[in-house]
């Protein structure tokens, strides 16, 4: 949309977005194995309960290995979604526990301890959030006002642009 106005109208008003992709980790994986979509019905909501959180990790599907056995970290959405989110040195050891021969229970757990250390904190401040509507209706206004600050020199150029306003 944003070259599309530029070229008709011959303005730069628009800046043109550019892609972030991280190469290492363009999808991750859901609780089935496929792709995380709301719609596969296959994610991880970040803002439930702790117990909830943990029920979800225990539903990812797995393979029947035995603990003992290696693991091909490369194939498995456990380690797919820990690598996603934990620090380079826990993933080099979640990897080696997996050539080790860990147990598919031991991994769910690690998982779930990598993320609930990850979310315990924002989960508690969008809880505060939701409580009390007075605060979010206030920062909400904040964060309408500034937007508009942000957006009324850019309509405005956009209307001269399109010729309608002179």
């Amino acid at each position: 949309i944003a070259a599309r106005f530029n070229h008709v109208y011959q303005r730069d008003v628009f800046e043109l977005p550019e892609a972030v992709v991280n190469e290492h980790r363009q999808t991750i994986l859901g609780l089935d194995g496929r792709k995380m979509s709301k719609s596969y019905q296959n994610t991880i909501p970040v803002f439930s309960t702790a117990k909830q959180l943990r029920k979800n990790v225990m539903k990812i599907v797995t393979n029947s290995q035995l603990p003992e056995e290696p693991k091909d970290c490369e194939s498995c959405t456990v380690f797919s979604i820990y690598s996603a989110i934990a620090a380079a040195d826990q993933v080099a050891q979640m990897r080696q526990r997996y050539q080790a021969g860990i147990g598919w229970g031991e991994a769910k757990q690690a998982l779930y301890e990598c993320l609930e250390a990850l979310l315990q904190e924002p989960r508690q401040h969008y809880d505060s959030l939701i409580q009390d509507h007075a605060s979010l209706d206030q920062l909400l206004a904040e964060g309408a006002s500034r937007a508009r600050a942000i957006a009324a020199p850019i309509l405005a150029e956009v209307k001269r642009a399109s010729g309608l306003v002179a």
